[in-house]
């Protein structure tokens, strides 16, 4: 078994794992994402992350933004349709420290996207779960499909992002209190969202309804995720191969908000942990790169 260490590194944390002979024996998280530096360079923060590991004796492979133009350095991307094994040998060097997973990319006349990060997940999740579609949810959720073993196309919706905007900077939650958790309301807004062709009409309403009492202003961040994640599972299932699940790859509180949407609308759906699939990708990464 391969000895390495992994870093998950975003734009808002950090997180970094050491592994001898393939069990982890130590596990560190940082705030410092790429964004969030403090004022130190990349390198201060891998040096610190990092401390006391045998960095320059095993593999230290790292995913995420920090290979973005805003991380550590940018590193190409990988153009789909791209088999993932290619991975392992498109990997960037960086000031002899590490290696940095690619991203991918579609670059067409009717979709132009972008990953980092869910790349690593994906080669994971297609050696624990093949499938042909994929659904990553998040800040910005990742609908995936996948021929053959090769990302053949994939689009992102910015739910998570839109719904913290919706929520903490614009007129749809101010004077709100304290939000609790609700399924009854998470489900109600699966109902409204799953059904209309567009929700832009919609998120007004939401405001308008716990202003005259219509709906308890506790409860309105679980109506606004369900009306969101509800439209964003209906809009992106409309092409969908129904005969087959789409396979979830997120946490547990996540994963069970989507399933439950594909359930409302017919889709069978299998879960898949985020952080196991991530950790599935790099071993394989690491394996290569010790071979």
């Amino acid at each position: 078994m391969t000895s390495y260490i992994a870093i998950d590194w975003g734009s808002t944390n950090l997180r970094a794992w050491h592994y001898q002979q393939g069990n982890c024996v130590d596990e560190r998280r940082s705030e410092a994402g790429v964004t969030r530096l403090g004022g130190r360079t990349p390198a201060e923060v891998f040096a610190s992350v990092t401390d006391g590991w045998p960095v320059n004796e095993v593999p230290v492979v790292m995913a995420g933004m920090v290979g973005s133009n805003a991380g550590w350095l940018t590193v190409p991307y990988l153009a789909c349709p791209v088999a993932l094994d290619q991975l392992s040998s498109r990997l960037t060097r960086v000031e002899d420290k590490a290696w940095i997973v690619p991203g991918l990319s579609v670059e067409r006349a009717d979709n132009y996207n972008v990953m980092r990060g869910e790349e690593t997940q994906l080669l994971g999740a297609l050696a624990l779960q093949p499938a042909t579609q994929y659904v990553m949810p998040g800040t910005h959720a990742k609908w995936v499909q996948v021929e053959q073993q090769r990302v053949q196309d994939f689009r992102t919706v910015m739910t998570g992002e839109l719904h913290h905007l919706l929520l903490k900077q614009s007129l749809v939650g101010a004077g709100l209190p304290e939000q609790e958790e609700s399924s009854a309301a998470f489900r109600e807004g699966l109902t409204v969202g799953s059904q209309d062709a567009s929700i832009l009409s919609r998120l007004f309403e939401v405001r308008a309804s716990h202003v005259l009492g219509a709906r308890d202003r506790r409860h309105i961040s679980d109506f606004l995720s369900g009306l969101l994640i509800g439209h964003e599972v209906a809009l992106m299932t409309q092409q969908a191969d129904r005969s087959q699940p789409i396979i979830i790859i997120a946490g547990n509180a996540l994963a069970q908000r989507y399933q439950q949407a594909l359930q409302f609308i017919g889709v069978d759906s299998v879960t898949l942990e985020g952080d196991r699939a991530f950790q599935h990708g790099i071993r394989s990464i690491a394996d290569d790169l010790a071979n």
